[in-house]
């Protein structure tokens, strides 16, 4: 299993950390240790003063695939939830400017959390799906899968075409605006329109 995850997938989340807006997806990835198991509580990391939040959508792969057509990638995946991609944003910001490479503000153990997931069925509009990140029962985050730069099967497209995906493969595809700073103590609960699909406290 691996974890793909889209970069500034939505223009107001690019401006806001004064990013360029790209022209096609930027990808990174995290490995499986990074995954948050469930019922496994989530501690503040020691390496970070600015631990940030990043409400996605994401999609779990269900067929294994490769080079695979955008009119047919909606076959690869059969269910979507909300998640959390956390970052260590000093850290990120530090290497940045170095120009290295910055996993390390992505990629550490339990950084990417998942809720649970739901049935991506013929009638769900995958073009229309509005989602919501809650932080001490205050709305922070919202986003709508139409707003995205590219959508679902476009981002299953273009992973394709240098990433084999396989049965279990998590797609996180992107955070709108309103990303920000939690500290311990903070719950923060994931939804998809009015479903609460996670509940995660920082210890």
């Amino acid at each position: 299993m691996k974890i793909i995850c889209v970069g500034r997938n939505y223009a107001a989340h690019a401006k806001e950390l004064g990013n360029d807006i790209p022209d096609e997806p930027v990808i990174f990835m995290k490995p499986k240790s990074a995954l948050l198991q469930s019922h496994t509580p989530f501690y503040y990391p020691e390496f970070t003063n600015e631990l940030h939040y990043e409400c996605e959508l994401v999609l779990r792969i269900c067929k294994n695939g490769k080079y695979i057509q955008e009119r047919h990638a909606s076959n690869y995946y059969n269910g979507i939830t909300a998640g959390i991609d956390f970052t260590a944003r000093d850290i990120q910001d530090e290497l940045k400017k170095k120009g290295l490479p910055w996993e390390k503000a992505k990629a550490f153990d339990n950084s990417a959390v998942i809720g649970k997931f739901i049935d991506t069925t013929p009638d769900l509009n995958r073009k229309n799906i509005n989602f919501s990140l809650y932080k001490n029962k205050e709305l922070v985050q919202q986003g709508n899968s139409g707003q995205m730069l590219f959508s679902f099967d476009a981002i299953i497209h273009h992973i394709s075409n240098y990433f084999s995906l396989n049965i279990g493969d998590l797609v996180f595809t992107g955070t709108p605006a309103g990303v920000g700073e939690c500290v311990v103590g903070d719950e923060l609960e994931g939804f998809i329109e009015d479903q609460k699909l996670f509940s995660l406290e920082i210890k």
